[in-house]
Formats: C-alpha cells, sequence, structure tokens
C-alpha cells in the first residue's frame, strides 16, 4: 500500500518552500511527463480559476524514498483550530543522549526552521524526567514539535 500526508492549506506554495527545507523533502516532479503541475491539472480537467496563478507546485517527496509524499491541498478557508495530527522532527537522539546534548540539538534545529518561516509556541522542559521538546507552528500556524 501507498500512502501520503495531506495538509490542507490557503497556499501551498508557501509550504512547500518551508517544508521542502524543514524535512530535507523535494518538490515532487510532475506525472506523466507535464513540465508542470499546472500543465498535469489542466490534462486532468481541472479548470484554470481554479489553479491560481504559477506552476501549482504542490507536493513534496523524499529523496531518500523513505518518507511519504506529502500533498498541500488548496483549500479556500484559513486553519481556525489546534492541529487533530501533527509531525515531530526527531533530532534530540533520543533518551540514550543526555538530555543537556538534546536540549542543544533542539534549539538548533528550532533555530533553523524559524529563520525559514516558522514561529516558536513553547516548550516543554522537564530535566527530571529527561525529557525536552519545543513546540512550532508552520507559515499557516500547522503546529509540529521538534524533540
Amino acid at each position: 500500500m501507498e500512502w501520503q500526508l495531506v495538509i490542507d492549506c490557503r497556499e501551498p506554495s508557501r509550504l512547500v518552500a518551508f517544508w521542502a527545507e524543514a524535512l530535507r523533502y523535494r518538490p515532487q516532479p510532475p506525472p506523466d511527463g507535464q513540465p508542470t503541475w499546472r500543465d498535469w491539472y489542466l490534462s486532468v480537467g481541472v479548470p484554470a480559476e481554479e489553479l491560481g496563478e504559477g506552476d501549482c507546485a504542490d507536493r513534496l517527496e523524499d529523496p531518500a524514498g523513505a518518507g511519504p509524499r506529502i500533498w498541500f491541498q488548496p483549500v479556500p478557508e484559513a486553519k481556525t483550530i489546534k492541529n487533530r495530527l501533527h509531525i515531530d522532527l526527531k533530532v534530540g537522539g533520543g533518551r540514550g543522549v543526555p538530555v543537556a546534548e538534546r536540549r542543544l540539538r533542539v534549539d538548533a534545529e528550532v533555530a533553523r526552521l524559524t529563520a525559514l518561516g516558522a514561529r516558536v509556541l513553547g516548550a516543554m522542559d522537564d530535566p527530571e524526567n529527561g525529557y525536552y521538546s519545543a513546540q512550532l507552528a508552520d507559515p499557516e500556524g500547522n503546529e509540529f514539535c521538534v524533540v
């Protein structure tokens, strides 16, 4: 079985740019030898007025082929409530790594992601239980964690 993660959003190109860098993914090439996603959408009958401007690149893939594809599905409404599903970016190394080192790794990744347009929402700092993570939001407000 093949599967992909679908994220509803207002501006797919904005999230494609952010998440490609955040996840070290790449934009997925359009299918069937089409030069752009816009051309592909038109070829399958999507009306031009639904596509907006640009090449309509709205999908990512893992260059190593290990992770799921991600489709940023355009929707008319803005995000209004907390996600019911979120992504954890695991950069700390797990509980086998001392919490002080995990904190350094997480904080470095948070700095990289905020430079890309993420916003810090908070942190979970519980050294007595060996836990540290940060909660962020992507450019459209979708929450995710760095652990």
